[in-house]
């Protein structure tokens, strides 16, 4: 890798680095509300290098000052094309608040891990003070806050159900999910002359229209989902949108949504024909620093990079479905996996970085073993329309060899100047089982490969609860597995002379989950002697089966009622059952369980 940079390697950032670039005006601006890293793992930086590949000029405005006299969003001036805008790599409203709604008093995107440096909202604050500056100059939103927020969506943060974020924001695209085709197909029609006002038919872009649009033989039906005012006065109807708005995101196949919201339509168009190894490998291949700007130099490290920094992203999308997770919302069901030399490339060029010293901290995605994995039969992927590929069982098309996955932990491990490739990210152990219910074969190699030589003392899992009937609810698999698994990992360790923990993720607060699950809960990892670190309440976060059932009380595929704990009392009264071990909890949790008549519980817990 190249030890010595120019300030001209990233793309430049204020009109002093235009002049050494020798531009007078950027064909694009992008404006983030994360700082700078130009890394790929920076959604922000992704784009940036994708449409100077492109051979447009591209800057970058990174966590400009709203409350000012708006500087920040003058100082480059107007772009030769558009504005692009994003949150960052995190919703605004996650980044900024926990799930009690307090403040945080940290972000891990910005430089020292400071707060304050973004506005709440930050996607529609940035857009409307960009068309409020820059009236004729076309705004692309794109990003996780603004891919999950595309339709009508329950914002937790005020507890109110929100229209499509390009009603309230004005931008004149969104392009939602991962976006690097769409918005290169926008910057070619546009640096052709065509306006953006009149893109209309670009994959995986959102636009706003004063009309129902019409069927013009484009081989995709119109779905009409019902209309905002209709989901303000009919929770179920929200619900019922949410079914219909899945389903389309996890289509090979899929169909134009329209959403009716005032009187203007927000047209949603079909995802892109599924990105190819080829394609991936151009977007990782690009010639990033894998740094932060220079402007950080002295202000200290941003957490979120050094956390990153050495680790590598091995595909993208997940097939898991869970009812609280945003991936496959926003990164699509199907996972797109990277070539093993492009895999192995970037791992050289994160072992040659100048403070590399011997450990790759993860080798993963966003489910670390799903790398390479995808139907046998891609004719009956077409036509399929679960949201999941692994529950309430893992499909009989779906190939779920682990060779090609465990041949990169080798080559990795044994590349001259590494001497440790951890996996940092979650496994999915319910992968690991044959059909006879037995870790075996392939899935045999991978996980003592594994757990041999990838594990760095902890192992993260994610079986988030215990109880079949909470489980159901967030398409996990039955804890009976995590039994099973932890016995082989046990095992294992036992027999190579290995000191290593699993770390189990759980969560309390879920949809179907109440006070008696989690007793169960506790009885449960207490018999497995865990003392559990790694929990959290359920965050209803936009575009998830949890927040639609938090909000509307219905499932949006059944339309029953489901229980879900709202209140901060309920909260906390779930959230305490984690710590059973703890002295403050112990009579609380014997109180509440003798009211719930369990004596048996407060027996099996403290006795």
């Amino acid at each position: 890798m190249k030890q010595d940079y120019k300030i001209t390697d990233w793309l430049p950032t204020t009109r002093k680095e235009l002049k050494i670039f020798d531009w007078d005006t950027p064909d694009v601006i992008l404006f983030s509300g994360d700082a700078y890293v130009d890394h790929p793992a920076f959604g922000a930086a992704v784009i940036g290098r994708v449409l100077e590949n492109i051979d447009l000029r591209v800057a970058i405005v990174p966590q400009p000052n709203w409350q000012d006299d708006l500087r920040d969003f003058k100082k480059l001036g107007k772009p030769r094309l558009f504005f692009g805008v994003t949150a960052g790599n995190m919703d605004s409203m996650v980044n900024h608040y926990t799930v009690n709604k307090r403040l945080r008093s940290d972000d891990a995107y910005t430089s020292g891990g400071k707060s304050g440096f973004r506005p709440d909202y930050a996607a529609t604050v940035y857009t409307k003070i960009l068309k409020k500056l820059f009236p004729d100059t076309p705004v692309i939103l794109g990003g996780i806050e603004a891919s999950l927020r595309r339709l009508t969506h329950y914002d937790y943060w005020s507890d109110t159900l929100k229209s499509g974020i390009s009603t309230e924001s004005g931008a004149d695209l969104l392009v939602y999910g991962s976006g690097e085709k769409s918005i290169v197909e926008i910057a070619r029609l546009a640096d052709k002359g065509v306006p953006v006002s009149s893109m209309k038919n670009i994959p995986q872009t959102v636009y706003m229209s004063d009309n129902m649009p019409v069927n013009k033989k484009t081989g995709h039906e119109i779905i009409t989902l019902f209309s905002y005012e209709e989901c303000l006065t009919d929770k179920k109807k929200f619900a019922q949108n949410f079914k219909q708005i899945e389903t389309q995101s996890n289509l090979k196949k899929a169909n134009i949504l329209v959403q009716k919201t005032g009187n203007k339509y927000i047209v949603v168009n079909p995802p892109h024909s599924v990105t190819t190894e080829k394609e991936i490998d151009s977007f990782y291949d690009l010639p990033y620093t894998r740094l932060p700007h220079p402007k950080y130099k002295n202000k200290g490290n941003i957490p979120a990079y050094e956390m990153i920094k050495f680790s590598i992203n091995m595909h993208r999308g997940c097939f898991g479905g869970c009812s609280f997770c945003t991936i496959s919302a926003h990164q699509g069901k199907f996972v797109i996996s990277r070539s093993e030399k492009s895999i192995l490339k970037e791992v050289d060029e994160v072992t040659n970085m100048p403070d590399f010293r011997g450990t790759i901290s993860d080798i993963g995605g966003p489910s670390a073993n799903m790398y390479k994995m995808q139907g046998e039969d891609l004719l009956i992927c077409e036509k399929c329309k679960r949201p999941s590929c692994i529950y309430p069982e893992i499909c009989f098309n779906l190939n779920t060899n682990h060779s090609a996955l465990t041949e990169i932990y080798k080559k990795t491990r044994k590349r001259p100047k590494v001497k440790h490739a951890f996996i940092g990210s979650g496994i999915r152990y319910d992968l690991l089982f044959n059909k006879n219910g037995k870790i075996s074969g392939d899935k045999d190699a991978y996980a003592k490969e594994l757990i041999r030589y990838h594990v760095s003392g902890r192992l993260k899992v994610a079986p988030e609860h215990t109880e079949d009937n909470v489980l159901k609810i967030m398409r996990k698999p039955s804890f009976d597995l995590f039994y099973k698994f932890k016995k082989y990992f046990d095992i294992l360790n036992e027999k190579e002379g290995l000191n290593q923990q699993i770390i189990p993720y759980f969560i309390s607060s879920h949809p179907g989950s109440k006070d008696s699950d989690m007793a169960e809960l506790a009885v449960k990892t207490k018999k497995l002697n865990f003392k559990l670190e790694q929990v959290q309440d359920m965050t209803p976060t936009p575009m998830t089966v949890a927040a639609v059932i938090y909000y509307s009380g219905f499932h949006p595929y059944t339309l029953e009622k489901v229980f879900t704990p709202r209140s901060k009392e309920q909260k906390l009264a779930q959230r305490m059952f984690f710590f059973w071990y703890k002295k403050e909890y112990r009579q609380k949790i014997k109180d509440k369980l003798l009211k719930m008549k369990r004596k048996d519980l407060v027996k099996k817990l403290f006795s």
